[in-house]
Formats: structure tokens, C-alpha cells, sequence
């Protein structure tokens, strides 16, 4: 019996690669026998395990010159995961236009050039799937996350109607919404000792709930969820979203 988790003779390419959830999901690929290209705005470590190209996803020319030279070095792409993402907090009162725009252009918009620069590549080899990674915070509010929220909630919407074109061509899309996992981003909002204690108790004054699996997210969970949706396993679902956030949304 095949191992639908054998990536072998596979090529994945994943935006945000640089660190977080990105790194992560471009190391397992890399594991599991794929061909990795991570493209994001730097890479700071020494080495990575797979092929890195620097891109500003938010610039289409960069975009659509990046996506031509990774498909004259690697004609078939069967795994696109939009994983790059930026956080900047804010009431809706406070928020400027420009952040408001940047995490747009980022979040949203940066995930919308990849998918639009590698459709006709989709149609052309009938085959592939595009894994998007979200938030929960685009099911729920949150206070003080305005443009992240909004940006992060265009994603599923994004993600449903390129997989409805795309489904003809037996191509799948599909989203994974993690919740507070530890990365570099999620440490950045926490100011003190008891920071992740308290993530995982709850902040009922924000009308935040705790987390009832009792754990911050490791990387690699939400990996393994991004892998699920690359692989056969998951040969008949699409245009869904999966929030793996330990039960801290509860049913949304």
C-alpha cells in the first residue's frame, strides 16, 4: 500500500518558509521527499533545507517574475501553500489606512498573486491542491485585530472561489485556520512569564476563550494538518476550511 504521505518526486512551493508555521511546513515537505521552494521576504537562519527565494508577495510584478523562473526550473507544481502572514494591532478606531492596506496587501493579497500566477499552470497539468493557511481569528473576533482579522476572514472566501474554478480541472483548495501556536508571531504578544498560561486559560474581559486541549499549538501540528490537505488522504474535500486551534473557538 502507497504511503499518501511519501511526497517523493514532488515539488511544494511555500510562501512565508522564513520561520513559524512557514518553516515548519516547508521542513516536513522536505522530510516526506518533496522538491521545497520557500520564498519569503528574508531568510535569517544560516541554512534551510530547501531551496529560498526572497519575495514581497504583496508585489505582483515580483510575483509573476518569481512564479515564471520557479516553472522553468520546475515545470509541475502539485503543492502551493500560502503560509506568509503579518500581524499589526490596533482597535478599528486606531488602526491606520496603511496598516489596514498592508496587512491586506499581505495577508490576503499576497496569497491571491500566488494563486492567481500558478492557475493556468493548475488547469495546464489538471492536477495539484492549494493549501492556505488562515487564523481562527477570521471566525471570531478579536479586539485590537482589526486589519488582521479582516484579512485573515478574505482568505476563506479567496481560497472557496479559486477552488470552484479550479475543481474542474481536479484541483483542490483549501484552508487551515490555527489558532495560538508557538511562533515568533504569537511571542510577540507576550509581555510576561505567565503569557502562555494565561492564552491557554482564557481572557474573558476581551470575550477570548481558553483553549480546552490545555496547549499552545506546536508548528508541526499545523503542519501536519497543511500535509493532510496536500495528500491523497484528502483526495475528496475541498473549498473547506479546518480550524485546528484545540477547541479554543469551540463550534465555529
Amino acid at each position: 500500500m502507497m504511503n499518501p504521505l511519501d511526497f517523493s518526486g514532488k515539488t511544494v512551493w511555500v510562501t512565508g518558509a522564513g520561520r513559524g508555521i512557514g518553516l515548519e511546513v516547508a521542513n516536513q515537505f522536505t522530510e516526506l521527499g518533496a522538491t521545497v521552494i520557500g520564498f519569503d521576504l528574508a531568510f535569517s537562519e544560516c541554512t534551510y533545507a530547501f531551496d529560498c527565494v526572497e519575495l514581497d508577495i504583496s508585489n505582483e510584478t515580483a510575483v509573476s517574475e518569481a512564479v515564471q523562473q520557479a516553472l522553468v526550473d520546475f515545470p509541475v507544481l502539485d503543492v502551493l501553500v500560502n503560509g506568509a502572514g503579518i500581524l499589526r494591532l490596533g482597535s478599528v478606531e486606531e488602526t491606520s489606512l496603511e496598516d489596514f492596506k498592508h496587512c491586506f496587501n499581505v495577508n490576503a493579497g499576497g496569497a491571491f498573486l500566488m494563486i492567481k500566477h500558478t492557475m493556468s499552470r493548475f488547469k495546464k497539468q489538471q492536477h495539484g491542491t492549494i493549501v492556505t493557511i488562515s487564523s481562527n481569528a477570521a471566525k471570531v473576533p478579536r479586539q485590537n485585530m482589526a486589519a488582521y482579522c479582516a484579512s485573515k476572514a478574505a482568505l476563506s472566501a479567496l481560497s472557496h472561489t479559486a477552488g470552484l474554478e479550479l475543481a474542474p480541472y481536479g484541483v483542490r483548495c483549501n484552508v487551515v485556520c490555527p489558532g495560538s501556536t508557538d511562533t515568533p508571531m504569537q511571542r510577540m504578544l507576550w509581555v510576561d512569564d505567565d503569557a502562555e498560561k494565561n492564552t491557554i486559560k482564557g481572557f474573558p474581559e476581551q470575550y477570548k476563550l481558553g483553549i480546552p486541549l490545555g496547549k499552545i499549538a506546536q508548528p508541526s501540528d499545523i503542519a501536519q494538518t497543511v500535509l493532510f490537505f496536500a495528500s491523497s488522504m484528502s483526495n475528496h474535500i475541498t473549498m473547506q476550511d479546518v480550524v485546528a486551534d484545540g477547541g479554543a473557538t469551540l463550534n465555529a
